[in-house]
């Protein structure tokens, strides 16, 4: 493994952490760090194609990963404003009659 493909693994292996973690500013900018790597990666003159195939399939599958836990924490987060929304109608309602 060439020392490209091996920093893609170190780098996805940290953006895995980060995501246990879930510690979303981490996530931002070791996305952008796995970005650049992928770019110099196919950049390469040189370079093993099987690795490097194995490389970017465990980065795919962490990518999905990433934006299942994504959505999931969105729609949690959705749910919470349409209940605060509800509770500002509710509290509405209370001043009016109250």
């Amino acid at each position: 493994m060439n020392a490209s493909v091996e920093q893609l693994a170190a780098t996805s292996g940290a953006l895995r952490n980060a995501l246990q973690r879930q510690d979303w500013t981490a996530i931002g900018e070791l996305d952008r760090h796995c970005r650049l790597v992928v770019e110099g990666l196919l950049r390469e003159p040189q370079r093993n194609e099987v690795s490097l195939r194995a490389a970017l399939q465990e980065l795919l599958d962490l990518y999905r990963e990433l934006v299942g836990i994504c959505q999931h924490e969105q729609q949690k987060i959705a749910g919470e404003l349409i209940q605060i929304k509800q509770s500002h109608e509710r509290a509405k309602v209370y001043r009016l009659f109250g």
